[in-house]
């Protein structure tokens, strides 16, 4: 009351109404929150981590109008061509509406997807396909359809960013068992799998071959998940994006593979990476599981249907050429050779000889990979030239763990990488965080 009172002396003793305009505006300023409630995001959207993959674009974009040039390994963005099968699929479009397609996608797609599976002896009907946009929305939609908020997943890290994102938005909880850059990133002791184990454990989610180690899992782990998934009767989620990046005499394992837990396999595709096609946005989500088809095709409906063009591309990607595919193959071989070993080559850095995908985890001797990838942007240039790398600590859901690591992808031809090589050897010399 004492402060209305004392408004009211003030508006007395004004000689004009800007006097009075004046009073009113201090007087709302100050006092707003006391007479309004300002909206507030969730608790979900302050849980939910930023990307370490793309946290540091504003950075880059500042670089870049330096006039620097950013050597980008810290995405799996292929600098390979689309497949032209692809782009004259799209070219040759010849209809008179750009229509929704079928919530779960288009039929001719999923047959063509199951012949595609069929290849590498994964046995499933179009039935048990369901199209997503990318297959980060398979992941989400089998998180909504699997788990309820409390349910936990076990998940091997280092582990793919986004896991955590969609595993907060379902309400779930990650319990991260974690592998060493000194063991090779190999898969821990089924005896940690277990200690994480408890009555609300409903899976395991793992990425095979694995983004951002590229370790390649063994049929002796394998074997081992499979017996822990039929112990205690739980999900087994299988993101195997790559799996046509085997750089082993080892055959590819897929969770279809696995014998007794056909129903508890939930699988994540996408065409992005084999295809360099990651803007068309297709993905798929495969199970023999009728429940959980049906719960996600609720979702699917809900978000209507997944990208008509990107599935055209799609369909007519499942065709490229064999010579294509050997070709890309090869190039990711001498990638990765000339990557590691240029690592390896720079004193205090380790990295082991990965196995699949495109990525690696390196060591590297610093303080903190965060302000260290930070740092090369903002403060860093040779020659005119930086890198930009993803911080590892991104891809642990526990803290401090990775912060003298980062995820490399082998994206740029051999010549950018020796260069970018080149470049980051020279920022560690000169880094003053270093170990």
């Amino acid at each position: 009351m004492q402060t209305f009172a004392l408004l009211f002396y003030f508006f007395e003793k004004c000689c004009n109404i800007f006097e009075i305009e004046l009073i009113l505006w201090c007087f709302c300023s100050k006092f707003a929150k006391i007479f309004f409630v300002m909206p507030t995001t969730s608790e979900r959207g302050k849980l939910m981590p930023q990307s370490p993959i793309r946290k540091l674009v504003p950075l880059a974009d500042k670089a870049k109008e330096r006039g620097i040039k950013v050597y980008h390994l810290n995405i799996g963005q292929p600098d390979l061509l689309t497949p032209k099968v692809a782009l004259d699929a799209i070219h040759n479009i010849d209809r008179k509406i750009l229509e929704y397609s079928p919530s779960d996608g288009i039929k001719s797609l999923r047959v063509k997807l199951a012949e595609y599976y069929k290849r590498f002896k994964i046995d499933v009907t179009p039935q048990d396909i369901i199209v997503t946009s990318g297959g980060s929305e398979a992941v989400n939609f089998a998180f909504m359809s699997c788990l309820d908020p409390g349910d936990e997943i076990i998940v091997p890290e280092p582990a793919y960013a986004n896991y955590t994102a969609f595993a907060i938005s379902a309400g779930a909880v990650i319990r991260p068992v974690v592998s060493t850059i000194e063991e090779g990133f190999s898969l821990p002791k089924v005896e940690k799998f277990e200690e994480q184990i408890t009555q609300r454990t409903k899976g395991i989610l793992i990425c095979n071959p694995n983004n951002p180690t590229g370790y390649l899992y063994t049929r002796k782990e394998m074997n081992m998940i499979r017996d822990l998934v039929k112990k205690y009767d739980l999900y087994l989620f299988s993101d195997e994006v790559y799996r046509e990046f085997c750089y082993t005499g080892a055959p590819y394992i897929s969770a279809f593979h696995l014998n007794g837990i056909e129903d508890n396999v939930v699988l994540f595709d996408s065409v992005s990476k084999r295809y360099s096609e990651c803007g068309i946005r297709v993905g798929a989500l495969v199970t023999k599981n009728k429940a959980v088809k049906e719960s996600v095709m609720k979702f699917c409906q809900a978000r209507l249907s997944p990208p008509l063009i990107g599935q055209i591309a799609a369909e007519a990607s499942v065709d490229t050429p064999a010579d294509y595919m050997l070709e890309m193959y090869n190039e990711y071989v001498e990638r990765r050779k000339c990557l590691i070993d240029g690592l390896n080559r720079i004193p205090g850095v380790y990295s082991p000889v990965p196995m699949g995908a495109f990525y690696t985890v390196a060591k590297l001797p610093i303080d903190d990979s965060d302000k260290f990838c930070a740092w090369l942007l903002d403060e860093f240039e040779y020659e005119g030239q930086t890198v930009m790398l993803a911080p590892a600590s991104g891809f642990y859901t526990m803290n401090n763990v990775g912060r003298n690591e980062v995820r490399v992808a082998y994206v740029l031809e051999k010549e950018e990488l020796k260069k970018a090589l080149t470049v980051l050897e020279k920022a560690l010399e000169a880094y003053p965080g270093r170990k």
